[in-house]
């Protein structure tokens, strides 16, 4: 027995069984007629399922193959539905000994009209990240639920809360106020693992909504209302690995659908062996098959019935809950070759979508690689349009607490924007200063609202998408070396019974209200900017701590200006940047409204300031 079988035994999922038919689950459990891949693949599981021969008789649509694997208790259909097949109820006969033994009514639907023409987030966006559990407690009824095993404990730092996508919906006027476009949810599919199971990274159902945040009706309500706010929703897939609780790892439909091995052998995280023209191929494998922990079974996207599987769950969530992006966990520890066809399939569908990876390396030239056509020496091009720029999050982490020198504080962020010649496309980088899995950026920067200010201007005006991480606009703190629920705290307010309410400007203090407004301001004026948005960007080498940049395009200029010295202002010699600030004289700063003259001549920073100026 190996180390695999005994591992998840004590996670047993009982699966319910069909009143009629030996069918335990079908899935997809739906698909839509018009899609651009005719192909469709339903997976049948029931007990002895290879032993009956499917048939169907539904206009438009064919059995092109029937594939069953060593395990007699899975069925792969393969169908071709043409396009012009109509929406219904198409009858899957299932036969034995060429005698009718059961059927299975399988629900073909009308898509939504130019569901295919959908518009991703893009540089236009602002993407607010949250943890659903941590964010707000809409419905306390579904706080604990029979179905899964881990119950509310909101005194555990590592356990359920009892956020849910109620407490999202109710607060989405306060999410379009404060001037977000687009809303990033870590995962919200079952994750039914017996502990740490609040961050649902270890899925264990891959077509449910876990029942502790609601039901999968509630989360396309959420998507519906979220567009009604103006706001995207962007949903958080894993393809790297699954949970060890999910349904199948009881009932593997093959040996090889995961990663096995004698013993426990988890990745050994060094995503650069990718890469890496000199690795040796066991450094890359183990990154790649290792088990990213011993609760998440690495998949084997090699196996196609897989890929296959994991294509389709991606589009059906994008079809039902009239999705605005995908963001990919891990990317590079999934097969990098698999992992085209995955981005290929969803980008055909919907041309104008978007998708992000997890791309956690720490040079520009290792995030470039993993980009849609990146000039790779291997001949490499993942097709994945946007990847996260960790490189000037660790600019941001520290540019601030350095003194300036000639590649330390300002400098650091200046020498990642000087790299992006390695990018096939740095507008489409994801950009941030903290996440769910970093040290929040409040406590790196110790509370200084004066360097917040900076960091945060960085962001919002240079190019890429921005992200900030829920609760950056309330001074939320969170230190990593105390665990990852510490950088996953509660919203003050979230919660029936809160001391505070930070969703309200009362429920804030006077330096949290000053810090809010100034998000406020920013992300909203950003929103109607197109020069932020696809504007070129021209920086000049920081002097004295003074880092200045321009974005700017035909109808408009902006002047951003970083003066990170401390003890006192900074005078400009606005002569320098002549071939950009052409003859513009005068300017406006979008946070304070003041207005600059003389601009021609010289212009006065204070110190530990940004001026963000529409000329």
């Amino acid at each position: 027995m190996s180390w695999l079988t005994l591992s998840v035994q004590a996670y047993t999922v009982p699966l319910k069984k069909g009143a009629k038919t030996p069918i335990q689950r079908v899935e997809p459990m739906n698909w839509w007629v018009g899609m651009q891949n005719p192909e469709l693949q339903v997976l049948i599981y029931g007990k002895n399922m290879a032993a009956y021969r499917p048939e169907v008789n539904y206009p438009g649509v064919k059995i092109d193959r029937v594939v069953t694997t060593a395990n007699p208790n899975y069925e792969f259909i393969y169908l071709t539905i043409a396009p012009e097949t109509r929406p219904g109820e198409m009858e899957i006969v299932f036969k034995k000994d060429g005698k009718k033994v059961f059927a299975y009514s399988y629900p073909l639907l009308a898509r939504e009209k130019n569901s295919a023409m959908r518009k991703g987030f893009d540089q236009s966006d602002v993407i607010y990240l949250l943890m659903p559990d941590r964010f707000a407690n809409g419905n306390p009824a579904n706080d604990s639920h029979p179905d899964v095993t881990e119950k509310a404990d909101r005194s555990n730092p590592n356990g359920r809360h009892g956020g849910d996508i109620q407490g999202i919906i109710d607060h989405l006027d306060y999410l379009q106020d404060l001037g977000v476009t687009a809303l990033w949810s870590t995962p919200l599919m079952e994750d039914n693992q017996p502990v740490t199971s609040y961050h649902t990274y270890a899925i264990t159902d891959y077509y449910k909504i876990d029942p502790r945040y609601g039901t999968n009706a509630d989360y396309k309500r959420l998507s519906a209302e979220a567009k009604k706010h103006g706001i995207k929703l962007v949903m958080d897939v894993v393809t790297n690995h699954c949970g060890s609780a999910h349904w199948w790892m009881n009932d593997l439909p093959a040996e090889d659908w995961v990663h096995q091995f004698d013993t426990f052998t988890r990745s050994n995280y060094r995503m650069g062996t990718i890469p890496d023209p000199y690795a040796s191929e066991v450094d890359r494998e183990l990154n790649s098959k290792g088990w990213f922990d011993t609760s998440m079974p690495d998949l084997n996207q090699r196996n196609p019935l897989l890929m296959d599987y994991l294509i389709q769950n991606a589009i059906w969530w994008i079809e039902f809950a009239d999705l605005g992006g995908l963001r990919i966990d891990t990317y590079p520890y999934n097969h990098k070759e698999t992992m085209i066809d995955f981005n290929r399939r969803i980008l055909t569908e919907y041309p104008d979508f978007n998708i992000v990876g997890e791309t956690w390396v720490h040079a520009p030239a290792e995030v470039a690689y993993w980009q849609k056509d990146a000039l790779n020496a291997d001949g490499f091009n993942s097709e994945l349009p946007t990847g996260m720029d960790f490189p000037l999050l660790d600019a941001l982490a520290v540019f601030t607490k350095e003194k300036q020198g000639w590649d330390s504080g300002i400098m650091r962020p200046y020498s990642v924007f000087s790299q992006d010649y390695v990018y096939a496309s740095p507008y489409d980088l994801l950009i941030f200063a903290d996440n769910h899995d970093t040290e929040r950026i409040w406590e790196v920067l110790k509370g200084n609202v004066d360097d917040f200010k900076m960091v945060f201007s960085i962001l919002m005006t240079t190019r890429g998408i921005p992200q900030m991480y829920y609760g950056t606009e309330i001074m939320m703190g969170g230190e990593k070396s105390k665990g990852d629920g510490d950088i996953r705290r509660d919203f003050p307010g979230g919660w029936a019974g809160d001391e505070k309410d930070a969703f309200t400007a009362a429920g804030r203090t006077k330096e949290q209200n000053e810090v809010f407004d100034f998000v406020r301001t920013l992300l909203n004026w950003r929103k109607n900017n197109p020069v932020i948005h696809t504007g070129a960007m021209k920086h000049f080498i920081p002097e004295n701590g003074v880092y200045v940049y321009f974005r700017y395009n035909a109808d408009k200029k902006v002047m951003v200006v970083l003066n990170s010295a401390d003890g006192e202002p900074k005078t400009l010699d606005m002569k320098r940047f002549a071939e950009v600030l052409g003859d513009s004289d005068s300017g406006v700063d979008v946070i304070s409204g003041k207005k600059y003259t003389g601009l021609q001549q010289a212009l006065t920073v204070p110190a530990k300031s940004v001026l963000i100026l529409e000329l």
